[in-house]
């Protein structure tokens, strides 16, 4: 039986979930002792029944053993799913009415990482609900109570009929899908075969160690062997999962990466022909041509911070139909249930892509394009992040631009714009950019190396 362990590390209590470096930071005792907190605060709602999923993770098991524990120490009811998407943990908190769940996910973070993504009464745990869990167990305000009950269920057909109930396809295709050894290996390739299509499977064993690549879908050198793999097999397109299956990578016929703002320009098209003049939800991080596009189909754009939370949160607020951020986290309210889902969002595309006569690199050549980088991380540590970007905020000088601080600190020229910020999942500080030509792609990186290297000249910049 795991012990109540009231000393755990502030660090671990992040932005819109809870993450930290499994049996140091994230120990079996820290997910029991987060368990009965959560199932704490889940009383005070009044929604004690919950859902628990776990990704591929070689820590998964122990983990979800633990969680269940603390919750049911707590009084609650807990209905595991075993190991399955975090989509599958989303949709079944609305298929069984539940409304509260964790998912066990160390996300796209080094195998030796782990994780809680967490809600209660369809509110995704952020920000402050976080660190009130983690003043709840530092001051050990914790209460057991007479143990709940348990119990499995399988929700994979209920979720696959979703799905297919609501999209279907004009025409097949033949796709690589890799994901990554991750969670999705075995539902992913399903679903797309049963909308229609040839599936060429990639690294589809669900492996915790991911022998073959990194399961993120955002860093082009992860998406290597499913480009070759597209152009040998003469693919019409590739997919790319991440570890949990919130985060989807596309790449189109020629091997070209088309990233998540540029998928947001299809979506956002078609979306704002049937909910005329709606708001749509989109990232710091995400390109400006966005924007355009939104406000030229009649829709009113409005940019976020980034985050799978706040980005849910301001969908909620503004009962937008599709919203969505550069690292892939994609999110449809119009015909499915607002959160995050990289399965649902890969048939979305096909059927998109189904509709035109057209190669998937044809349609996205119909948008107008820029230059612009990927995210480019930086390491540091995470004490040093958040501070970094305050003294950025406070002392660093781009003379012509206009400054954006939602997140970090863009600086929009007219010509491109450039931004860093702080990441919440790992230490390190992200930085993007983008441009009208390669040359003024070059100037803003240029002013923000010398803002960076005059306040931190120990960094190690990637541009």
């Amino acid at each position: 039986m795991p012990e109540i362990k009231t000393d755990l590390s502030s660090n671990i209590f992040r932005a819109y979930d809870i993450r930290g470096i499994v049996d140091q930071e994230l120990s079996v005792d820290a997910v029991y002792t987060i368990g009965i907190a959560l199932g704490n605060k889940a009383w005070e709602q009044q929604h004690t029944q919950f859902i628990i999923g776990r990704d591929g993770r070689l820590s998964g098991p122990a983990l979800s053993a633990a969680l269940t524990e603390g919750l049911r120490a707590a009084g609650c009811s807990v209905i595991d799913l075993g190991m399955v998407p975090t989509p599958l943990l989303y949709f079944a908190t609305h298929f069984l009415k539940t409304g509260t769940g964790v998912m066990i996910t160390g996300s796209h973070n080094p195998t030796q990482y782990n994780g809680l993504k967490m809600l209660i009464a369809g509110d995704i745990l952020h920000t402050t609900s976080i660190t009130e869990l983690y003043q709840r167990i530092s001051q050990n305000k914790l209460i057991t109570r007479e143990y709940g009950d348990y119990k499995t269920r399988d929700i994979t057909a209920d979720y696959l009929h979703a799905v297919l109930s609501r999209v279907k396809l004009a025409r097949s295709f033949k796709i690589v899908a890799d994901c990554g050894n991750g969670v999705t290996g075995q539902l992913a390739p399903l679903l797309l075969k049963k909308l229609g299509n040839e599936v060429i499977p990639l690294f589809c064993e669900i492996d915790g160690h991911f022998p073959n690549h990194h399961p993120d879908p955002m860093v082009p050198k992860n998406l290597k062997t499913l480009i070759e793999t597209v152009k040998k097999e003469k693919a019409d397109l590739g997919l790319a999962f991440d570890g949990d299956g919130d985060r989807l990578g596309v790449v189109t016929e020629h091997g070209d990466i088309i990233w998540p703002d540029r998928q947001l320009m299809l979506f956002a098209q078609d979306v704002l022909q049937r909910f005329p003049g709606a708001t749509i939800v989109y990232d710091v991080k995400c390109t400006r041509l966005l924007k355009t596009l939104i406000e030229q189909n009649g829709g009113k754009p409005l940019m976020s911070a980034t985050g799978h939370s706040l980005i849910k949160a301001a969908v909620k607020r503004v009962q937008a139909p599709l919203a969505g951020e550069m690292s892939g986290h994609i999110f449809f309210s119009d015909n499915w249930y607002g959160f995050d889902d990289a399965l649902y969002c890969a048939a979305r595309l096909l059927e998109l892509l189904a509709k035109q006569n057209l190669t998937i690199g044809q349609l996205f050549d119909q948008f107008p394009k820029t230059v612009s980088t990927p995210e480019l991380p930086i390491t540091v540590t995470e004490e040093e992040k958040f501070t970094l970007i305050k003294k950025l905020q406070h002392q660093a000088h781009f003379p012509t631009a206009e400054i954006i601080t939602i997140d970090g600190i863009c600086a929009n020229y007219p010509h491109g714009w450039g931004l860093i910020r702080a990441s919440n999942t790992t230490p390190t500080l992200v930085t993007r950019f983008e441009a009208d030509t390669p040359e003024n792609l070059a100037w803003i990186q240029q002013q923000f190396k010398q803002q960076l290297l005059t306040l931190a000249p120990h960094l190690k910049l990637p541009f």
